[in-house]
C-alpha cells in the first residue's frame, strides 16, 4: 500500500505525529470496514467469558479439578490486562495497522493451539498467549474506527464499537455453554478462526491505507517489567483472595504488597521516563481521568450483577446454565437497538446529561433487584435484565466518547488503551469482590435466619408425616434456610452495587463540557 509506505519514510519528529493522509472512508466501504473492526472487537471481548460456564467441561477434558480449570479464565485475564495499556507504545513502535493485523493473527493461531492442548499447563500457558495477542485488539479496532469514519459521524463508530463490547460478554456464556454441551469444548476456540478470517480479509483490503507513522524508540525494559509485576500480582489477589482467605494469607498479604509498590514505582517511572512503555501523560486530559475513574465504579458494579445473578439463578433458583445464559442474554436486545439512538441524541444533547440518565437507570434496576425472593418465575428474574439494556449504551458508549473528547487523534490509542485496561480490571475487581462479598453476606443471613426460625418444629413433623426420616426433612429445612440466606446475600451485593454506579453517574460533571461534534475538536480532530 503506497499510504503506509509514505508513513513509514516520513521523518521522525520532535512533535505529535502527523495525521494521516487518507480521507475517511464512505458509502458501503465506510460500513464493510467498520463491520471488520467491530467484529474483531467482538471476538476478542467474547473469549472473555466464552469459557466461564464451560470450565466444568474443560475439567473433564483434562482430568483436572474444576478449581483449576478457572485458571484458563484467569490466565487469559491477566496476559490481555497486561498488553491493552502497552497499546499506545506498540502502535507508535510498529504501526496501528500493522500492530492490529499481527494480533489478529496471533489471536487465531492460538486459539486452535488453546483446542489442541490435551494438558491444563499447555492450555494455560497458550491461553496466556491468546491473551496478550487480544489485548491490544480492543483499543486499536476502536482507535482505527475512529480514523476510517468522517468527523461528524465519530459518536456513530463509537456506538458501533461499544455495543460490539457489550454484546459480547452477554454473549460470551450462552455461546459458550451451547458449544459444550452439543460439539465438545475445543470449539470454543475454534471457532475464532473463521471469524478471523473474515476480519483479516476486510482490514487488509479496506483498512491498511490507514496505518500511522512509526517511531525507533527503545524499548523500556524496567516500565514493563513493573506493569506485569503491578498487573499480575493484582489478578491473582483477586483471583486467589476469596479461597486463601483474603489478607488473613501471608501469600495474599505478599502479593498485594508487591503490587502496590510495584504501581507505585510503575507510576513514577513512566512519568519520567522519555519513552514510556505506557504514555499516563495521557492523563492530563481531565475529561480521560475522569472517565476512568468513572468507568471503573460503573464497570466493577455492573460487573457484580453479571458475575452473581447467573449464580444465583443456578445454584438458588435451580435453573440450568444455559436457562440462566438466556436471562442474562436479554440485557442485549435494548442495548442493540438503543445504540443508534444514543448515537443521534450524543449529537444533540449534552453528552453529560444522558451518561447520568443512563447510569441512574441501572441504578433503578439494581434496586429493583434488592427485592428479588425465590418465588419468582423466570420472567421475573427475566424482564429486569431485558429492561436493563435501555441504559447500557448511554453509560458505555457515552463514557467512553466523553472520556475521549479532549484527546487528540495521536493520542486516543494511548487512551483507549487505558480506557479498555479500565474496563479489564474493574470487571475482574467486581466479579472477584462480589462473589466474596455474597459468601460473607449469605453466611451472616444463614445464621440470623436459623437463630430465629419460627415453626420449624411443625414443618419437621409435616415433612416426617409425609414420608421422610427426621435426617432427610432436617436437610429439606436446611435447604431452605441456604436458598434464603443466599438470596438475602445476593440483595446486599445488588444495594452496594447500586450504590456504586449512583457514585459513578455523578462523576462525569467533573469533565468540561463537551465539544459539539460539528466544532472540529471531538475526539482529537
Amino acid at each position: 500500500m503506497s499510504a503506509p509506505a509514505a508513513s513509514r519514510t516520513a521523518a521522525p519528529s520532535a512533535g505529535p505525529a502527523p495525521e494521516p493522509v487518507a480521507q475517511p472512508l464512505s458509502g458501503g466501504a465506510l460500513w464493510l470496514a467498520a463491520f471488520g473492526l467491530a467484529l474483531a472487537n467482538f471476538i476478542v471481548i467474547l473469549d472473555t467469558t466464552i469459557t466461564n460456564v464451560s470450565v466444568p467441561h474443560i475439567a473433564g477434558g483434562l482430568a483436572i479439578s474444576p478449581s483449576q480449570g478457572t485458571w484458563t479464565i484467569t490466565s487469559y485475564a491477566v496476559a490481555e490486562a497486561i498488553t491493552v495499556p502497552l497499546t499506545g507504545w506498540l502502535a507508535a513502535r510498529f504501526g496501528t495497522y500493522r500492530t492490529l493485523l499481527f494480533s489478529l493473527c496471533g489471536f487465531a493461531a492460538f486459539s486452535v493451539l488453546c483446542g489442541i492442548a490435551r494438558t491444563i499447563e499447555l492450555l494455560v500457558v497458550l491461553r496466556v498467549l491468546q491473551g496478550l495477542c487480544g489485548g491490544p485488539l480492543m483499543p486499536l479496532t476502536q482507535t482505527l474506527l475512529l480514523r476510517i469514519f468522517p468527523p461528524d459521524k465519530m459518536t456513530a463508530a463509537n456506538a458501533l464499537w461499544g455495543v460490539t463490547t457489550i454484546f459480547a460478554p452477554i454473549l460470551g456464556p450462552v455461546v459458550g455453554g451451547y458449544i459444550s454441551d452439543n460439539w465438545s469444548w475445543p470449539w470454543i476456540f475454534y471457532i475464532n478462526l473463521p471469524v478471523v478470517a473474515v476480519c483479516v480479509t476486510i482490514i487488509i483490503r479496506l483498512v491498511a491505507r490507514y496505518e500511522t507513522p512509526t517511531r525507533l524508540e527503545r524499548i523500556d525494559v524496567i516500565g514493563l517489567v513493573l506493569l506485569v509485576l503491578f498487573v499480575g500480582c493484582m489478578q491473582l489477589v483477586l483471583d486467589l483472595g476469596r479461597e486463601h482467605d483474603w489478607f488473613g494469607s501471608a501469600m495474599i498479604v505478599a502479593l498485594a504488597v508487591t503490587s502496590v509498590v510495584a504501581f507505585g514505582a510503575f507510576v513514577i517511572w513512566e512519568l519520567t521516563d522519555p519513552h514510556p512503555v505506557v504514555d499516563l501523560r495521557v492523563l492530563r486530559h481531565r475529561s480521560l481521568w475522569v472517565g476512568l475513574i468513572a468507568m471503573a465504579l460503573g464497570f466493577g458494579g455492573l460487573f457484580a450483577m453479571i458475575v452473581l445473578i447467573p449464580l444465583w439463578m443456578q445454584s438458588v433458583m435451580g435453573y440450568t446454565a444455559s436457562e440462566a445464559g438466556h436471562a442474562m442474554a436479554l440485557v442485549g436486545v435494548f442495548a442493540v437497538l438503543m445504540g443508534p439512538v444514543a448515537s443521534k441524541l450524543f449529537e444533540k444533547v449534552d453528552m453529560r446529561v444522558l451518561i447520568t440518565c443512563g447510569m441512574l437507570w441501572l441504578v433503578l434496576i439494581s434496586l429493583w433487584r434488592t427485592q428479588w425472593n425465590t418465588d419468582m418465575t423466570f420472567w421475573d428474574l427475566a424482564l429486569p435484565q431485558l429492561l436493563q439494556g435501555f441504559g447500557m449504551p448511554f453509560f458505555f458508549i457515552g463514557l467512553m466518547t466523553l472520556a475521549l473528547t479532549s484527546v487528540p487523534m495521536h493520542e486516543v490509542a494511548s487512551a483507549a488503551g487505558l480506557l479498555s485496561f479500565m474496563r479489564t480490571v474493574s470487571g475482574a475487581a467486581g466479579t472477584a469482590l462480589s462473589t466474596s462479598i455474597w459468601d460473607d453476606a449469605s453466611r451472616e443471613a444463614r445464621a440470623q435466619l436459623a437463630g430465629t426460625l419460627n415453626g420449624a418444629d411443625g414443618t419437621l413433623a409435616q415433612l416426617q408425616a409425609q414420608g421422610m426420616s427426621d435426617g432427610q426433612a432436617r436437610v429439606v429445612i436446611e435447604r431452605l434456610v441456604e436458598a434464603q440466606a443466599a438470596t438475602i446475600g445476593s440483595n446486599h451485593v445488588f444495594a452496594i452495587s447500586s450504590v456504586i454506579l449512583f457514585v459513578a453517574a455523578w462523576l462525569v460533571w467533573l469533565t468540561p463540557r463537551p465539544p459539539a461534534p460539528s466544532g472540529g475538536g471531538a475526539m482529537g480532530h
